[in-house]
């Protein structure tokens, strides 16, 4: 599969949000100040505001980078010609890189989200909801079209998501099990179960 480049152009900007997304990681948006931000970068906390206006902004761009990366994943993949089975695929091959590629990032996204402020707290939870939504109708067309099997296609969304979301159980535990075997087992594991 060709892989999408998530945003970012190794800019001075790129290389903040990535050591925020590590320490909001490890130890919360809400623990992490801009002093200790700034220190862990190397630079003096007012230097920090010339390329970053606050901490809330800064989540607000690891979110919605990662959803965004998301969302362009999904909609080349609906437009594409593949059979569903092949698009379902292609996004759980999607979700699995994302975890293994840019982990801190997505981890942010999927546990510090609720500190998003307003209006983009709701903008997120929105973006969140029609993901899903689309991804039902993926499997409900692979219902349809006797692709696969006659289940509920939130519950096939939701067992996908969440089987790929306990990536972050793989990633204490990497020597143990190489990541493409990982990739190519989850999917197998997570296809055959809504293949007719």
């Amino acid at each position: 599969m060709a892989k999408i480049k998530v945003a970012g152009n190794g800019s001075k900007k790129e290389a903040i949000l990535k050591k925020a997304a590590l320490l909001f990681r490890k130890k919360g948006f809400k623990a992490i100040s801009m002093r200790e931000l700034a220190l862990s970068i190397g630079v003096e906390a007012p230097s920090l505001y010339n390329h970053i206006g606050s901490k809330s902004e800064l989540l607000q761009h690891i979110c919605f980078k990662v959803a965004g990366a998301f969302t362009t994943q999904l909609q080349e993949v609906a437009l594409s010609d593949f059979t569903v089975v092949k698009k379902l695929e292609q996004l759980i091959r999607f979700h699995i890189w994302m975890m293994m590629q840019s982990f801190d990032e997505v981890y942010v996204s999927n546990h510090e989200w609720k500190y998003l402020d307003e209006p983009y707290l709701g903008n997120f939870l929105t973006q969140r909801k029609l993901y899903e939504t689309k991804m039902m109708q993926l499997v409900e067309d692979g219902i349809k079209n006797k692709e696969l099997k006659d289940i509920h296609p939130h519950v096939a969304v939701l067992t996908i998501l969440s089987a790929v979301r306990g990536l972050e159980f793989w990633q204490r535990h990497k020597k143990e099990i190489p990541a493409d075997v990982l990739e190519n087992n989850m999917v197998n594991h997570l296809l055959n179960g809504l293949i007719k």
